[in-house]
């Protein structure tokens, strides 16, 4: 069925995803985050309230939803989230990968479509240092990656943010990993957010782009952020460049919700969002309506008002 309405902004973007926070809370502290994980898991969204603010969007023509965290699997409700959901046309998540073994057939079984897993290396060392894990615990991620595989939550994208002096020459090793896989894992090399104190971390993102570029059999755009994707020796690998990127402004079509239920328009942007708390059902819509009308683009250079 056609929706009446959709829900477009002043710049003419058209809202068709949504990314979804539905805890803060995670087992893992990465050197690069900054989530404080200090919510109290009575003020997480209820299932019910998740599922209602997906319907209500569904409403709009918003057709794919990508759960996320902290670590969406430390919510042993999830499955029932997944169930509740209207038909949509792809549903993902992005984990850690350390309980994703246990998890990925009853997830698939629930409906989800896909997995991203955070993953910044395969040397044990070097994932212990970035993420304060336990020694042995990336064995625990490649083993959930196997499984999610086995259950067709496939492609599985691997999101590696680029460290310097950490795992910068490790993307050859990344690149061997997923060509073993035949096509089942893409390698998606993150872009690390500017924030001041891990500023020390970032890489020549260009620089890196550059090398893909000329070792490359195929390069393709994607429409959504211009995005490019290399093919290198049968490894697919696509660069994700959110700072100081007007093309990926230009493009978004993601609306965002914290895991308390604020809506959310802009990734870089915290002082304009709008709060579902104490909203029924019948308000939700009213709600995305009212965010939507507060997106502006973040890079917004070349980027008209309409």
């Amino acid at each position: 069925m056609t929706p009446e309405k959709h829900l477009t902004d002043t710049y003419g973007r058209t809202i068709k995803s949504l990314r979804i926070s539905i805890t803060d809370r995670c087992n893992l502290n990465c050197i690069y985050c900054h989530n404080e994980g200090n919510m109290k898991v009575a003020d997480e969204m209820s299932a019910r309230k998740i599922s209602d603010i997906i319907k209500a969007a569904s409403l709009y023509g918003v057709d794919r939803v990508k759960f996320s965290g902290g670590e969406p699997l430390v919510r042993r409700d999830f499955e029932d989230i997944l169930k509740s959901l209207p038909p949509l046309k792809d549903v993902s998540a992005t984990t850690n990968g350390i309980l994703l073994e246990e998890r990925a057939r009853s997830l698939k079984e629930a409906g989800l479509d896909r997995i991203n897993v955070s993953l910044d290396s395969i040397d044990d060392k070097k994932y212990s240092l970035i993420t304060a894990a336990n020694p042995g615990d990336v064995y625990k991620v490649l083993r959930g990656i196997e499984k999610a595989i086995e259950v067709g939550l496939t492609p599985v994208k691997l999101n590696m943010v680029m460290l310097k002096g950490i795992n910068e020459d490790k993307i050859d090793q990344m690149l061997e990993f997923v060509r073993k896989h035949k096509g089942n894992i893409i390698l998606q090399l993150i872009q690390l957010m500017d924030f001041q104190d891990v500023l020390k971390y970032q890489v020549d993102v260009q620089e890196i782009e550059k090398k893909l570029e000329e070792r490359a059999d195929e390069i393709h755009v994607r429409k959504m952020h211009r995005r490019k994707k290399y093919i290198i020796d049968g490894a697919e690998v696509e660069v994700v460049r959110p700072i100081d990127n007007t093309e990926f402004c230009a493009n978004c079509n993601r609306l965002r919700v914290t895991a308390d239920g604020k809506l959310k328009p802009c990734l870089l942007v915290n002082d304009n969002l709008v709060d579902t708390k104490g909203a029924n059902s019948e308000d939700i819509p009213r709600l995305l309506e009212e965010v939507v009308k507060k997106r502006v683009p973040f890079f917004k250079e070349n980027i008209k008002e309409y």
